[in-house]
Order: C-alpha cells, then structure tokens, then sequence
C-alpha cells in the first residue's frame, strides 16, 4: 500500500457581528503546491465560518490524505481529538446537558468528509506569528466584505442591519 500525499491545511473564519456576515479562509499546501480558498455568507456565524473553512478545505481533496490541519477555533479543535462531535453525533445530536448541539448539518459534513483522510488536528493562537494563519484571518475578513454575499443555508436566525 503507497503512502497518503501529504496535506497542510490551515483554516479560519471571520464574522462582522455574531451573527452578520462571515467569511472562511484556508490554504492548502502539498509539495511545492499552494492553494488559497476563501467565500462568505451574508449572516452567520463565528463557529459556522470556522467549520466552513474545514469543510470547504477537506472538500477539495480529491483522495485520501494525510493532512496535519491547523485552525485556531478551540471548538473544532476539541470536538474532534477529544471526541465531542462523535459523542454528539451518537446522542443523536445531544449535549451533556441534553441540549441540543450547534451547527449540526456543519458537523455531520465534518466527520464525514473526516473518515476518508487521516487528519492530525492542530491548535494554534490566532492572531499570532504564523503567517499562514493570518493570511487565512485576511481571506475570511476579504470574504466576509464582499457584495452580494449568499445566504447560509443551514443558518436559521436573523442579523442585524
């Protein structure tokens, strides 16, 4: 069996307002490859623009990886190396607290877009040193000013003017 290419992904999200319009970006390195990603909607959220960027970065992988991903959302990070969004997923979408989870339809694209690759989840600070982070943090913002931004299907709650 060959080795999986290997992937550096890193991911964020931006949102004017929480909620209002929100943007993701991601860069996608592999070899001497790389590829910026970036889009918005016009109300949404923080943690919804956080796991667009996953989503969006795992979507265009075309085969499996081995991807070392880094964001700086403690959320994601979290829910998936301690197992939260699996939990959930099992509880039939129920926190400890038998509440309801956040962004469900997000995390459902997750784990299984997830199961195809074998992803190294890695936190760091935002808004730090890393370069490829705050170029992610500037496409998200970029995203987030554009015109016409479309709606966040999956997003059910009003926005401010």
């Amino acid at each position: 069996m060959s080795e999986l290419p290997t992937v550096v992904m890193y991911t964020d999200g931006a949102c004017k307002g929480n909620p209002g319009p929100g943007g993701y970006g991601i860069i996608l390195k592999y070899n001497d490859h790389l590829k910026e990603l970036s889009g918005g909607y016009r109300c949404t959220t923080n943690n919804r623009m956080e796991l667009m960027a996953v989503i969006k970065g795992l979507e265009e992988l075309k085969k499996p990886c081995l991807i070392n991903l880094y964001s700086d959302s403690q959320y994601i990070i979290k829910a998936m190396t301690l197992g939260w969004a699996k939990n959930w997923q099992k509880n039939h979408w129920l926190l400890q607290s038998k509440k309801p989870a956040k962004n469900i339809d997000l995390w459902q694209k997750i784990l299984s877009l997830a199961q195809k690759h074998h992803i190294n989840w890695f936190w760091l600070k935002g808004h730090g040193d890393n370069p490829d982070n705050k170029r992610c943090d500037q496409l998200a913002v970029l995203a987030s000013n554009e015109d016409n931004l479309p709606e966040d299907e999956g997003f059910k709650q009003s926005c401010p003017l």
